[in-house]
């Protein structure tokens, strides 16, 4: 307190008595013993502010007088004794305390409404409380309040002062380097709304195999990258506009091996920074989470895929054993789509998605262009297993049809050629947690595709994959991850040529997470009779991915 201060203290003959504030503590009033005391001896609960070395060992304490008392402890400011359940009037400062809370408002509670006096508090903590009570004093005088301190009580409370002098300073330094960092980044952030964060993949891969479909499947060592960086914007806290950057610069394998099976989980080539995405989200009630998008919103945005494996930059190396394709890949974009909970386990998630949203011309739009329609429950009875039942409705155009989102045979992508194509796609997906490093799970989905002119014949397309997932494998926050499945095959086509054979793709791979930021992942995945036809031969992906996230 300033001499100022003092001397209006002692000029004041009236000011609120402190007597009260010396009771609590023996230490006071016998200066030969020891100043680290417990918190039923000081004058208050002290603000977590910890010593210079070593932070409290209970961070939950707070202080009357520092701002925001409510959120920082939601008890807060008592009015009586009686409100401290762990208070008892047999116990030795409970006059103490009862005064310090009714006369003076210097007394704040735990959260559970306990005082816990026999904690042992830090005489950093200590010079907090005192320093509180002092700005207690200020309010009360500059409230030209009754009933004032006595020229003894001053007297002590000088004394207090200067044997907490080198701990009220170091306080006073760390508020003010506080306020100095925090003027600092008001001065230099971003923006007070939205927050910046990215991933920058690098991708080092090889494929080889003898003959597909005629060529050689067999292609050179690659080293390509992705860069994404996203601006997250919230204006209520709840809600969330993304604008997405995006750079890339990875080879389509299909276009070397003849084989979409071959395909990456993440391909192609940018020219420099693309806005890659155009989405906000907003809650609606408790329950209800809304949708809109200009560009890039996906139907794994609107549906949840149950499979801890989708993410092109964390978890499957190959495109098809990222999620189910017929269902989560499509016509997508711009549009809208819903998520509601009926329960905390059960919820239904409904979207429409157009693909050339924004080109107003003839076959193009949100409605006459090509798009998709998805309806998911989706059911999660406990936290360690869930499953859904999925179905979306495709269009395409002329020309414009890949019922199988790239993944599958040729003759699975376009079974009618480049005739107009509508396809009913319905799947049912699970993901089980058996234990805390193993998880199982897999999908299995039908596609009934036909054209849109009369008498179309119809085509049958089918998909699954079964799942092995380990998560912390070896070290926290890695990921092990084993997936066989059969990619899209035309298993029936009226009046044409459907696959013949069975393809099987086998994948490992291994996320190990070296910290927070940096992970790398060696993977293989294997085709067997690529195209769904034994006449092709087995192709072999490698991939080591690393991925920087920030």
């Amino acid at each position: 307190m300033t001499k100022i201060l003092w001397n209006a203290l002692k000029n004041s003959p009236g000011v609120v008595s402190a007597a009260a504030l010396l009771m609590a503590s023996p230490a006071l009033a016998n200066p030969n013993q020891p100043t680290t005391t417990t918190s039923g001896e000081g004058l208050i609960l002290a603000q977590a502010v910890g010593s210079p070395s070593q932070p409290l060992a209970d961070p939950s304490l707070d202080v009357i007088g520092v701002s925001e008392l409510e959120e920082a402890d939601p008890m807060g400011q008592v009015t009586s004794v009686s409100q401290l359940s762990d208070i008892q009037p047999t116990d030795w400062a409970f006059q103490a305390l009862q005064s310090l809370v009714e006369r003076y408002g210097c007394i704040a509670g735990y959260p559970d409404g306990t005082y816990r006096g026999n904690r042992a508090m830090t005489r950093y903590e200590f010079a907090a409380g005192l320093n509180a009570c002092l700005d207690r004093i200020t309010e009360l005088i500059a409230a030209s309040t009754a009933d004032l301190v006595t020229r003894d009580d001053l007297a002590i409370l000088q004394r207090l002062q200067e044997e907490f002098a080198a701990e009220l300073a170091v306080l006073t330094g760390r508020v003010d380097t506080l306020e100095a960092r925090t003027a600092e980044l008001e001065a230099n952030q971003f923006s007070t709304t939205t927050k910046l964060n990215g991933e920058a993949l690098f991708i080092l891969g090889d494929s080889e195999g003898e003959f597909v479909n005629g060529h050689d499947a067999d292609v050179n060592t690659f080293l390509g990258y992705r860069v994404r960086l996203n601006f997250d914007t919230s204006f209520t806290g709840k809600d969330r506009l993304r604008t997405r950057l995006n750079a890339s610069a990875l080879p389509n394998l299909a276009a070397n091996t003849d084989t979409l099976m071959s395909r990456i989980s993440t391909d192609g080539f940018s020219d420099g920074f693309e806005l890659d995405d155009l989405t906000y989200r907003f809650p609606l009630g408790n329950r209800t989470l809304v949708y809109f998008g200009a560009n890039s919103l996906d139907l794994d945005d609107i549906g949840s895929p149950l499979t801890p494996f989708n993410s092109s930059g964390g978890s499957s190396i190959s495109r098809f054993g990222q999620r189910n394709p017929v269902i989560y890949r499509g016509p997508e974009g711009a549009g809208g789509g819903v998520q509601i909970g009926f329960t905390d386990s059960v919820a239904l998630h409904l979207g429409y998605l157009a693909a050339d949203g924004a080109n107003p011309s003839e076959g193009g739009g949100l409605f006459n262009g090509p798009y998709s329609a998805i309806a998911q429950l989706l059911v999660q009875p406990t936290s360690t297993f869930g499953f859904s039942f999925q179905y979306v409705y495709k269009y395409w155009g002329k020309g414009q049809a890949n019922i199988t989102g790239s993944t599958g045979s040729e003759a699975a992508r376009q079974p009618f050629g480049d005739a107009p194509t509508v396809a009913d796609n319905a799947a049912f997906e699970f993901n089980w947690a058996i234990g805390d490093g193993f998880q199982l799970g897999g999908w299995f989905g039908a596609t009934f595709a036909r054209t849109t002119q009369e008498d179309s014949g119809d085509a049958t397309i089918l998909n699954g994959a079964v799942t092995l997932a380990f998560p912390d494998l070896f070290k926290e926050g890695s990921l092990g991850g084993i997936v066989v499945g059969v990619p899209p095959k035309l298993t029936d086509i009226d009046g044409g040529q459907e696959d013949e054979d069975t393809s099987l793709h086998i994948e490992a791979f291994y996320r190990l997470q070296l910290n927070d930021n940096i992970s790398i992942t060696p993977g293989l995945f294997v085709i067997t009779n690529p195209d769904h036809n034994s006449n092709n031969d087995t192709v072999w992906v490698t991939v080591l991915r690393t991925q920087f996230r920030f």
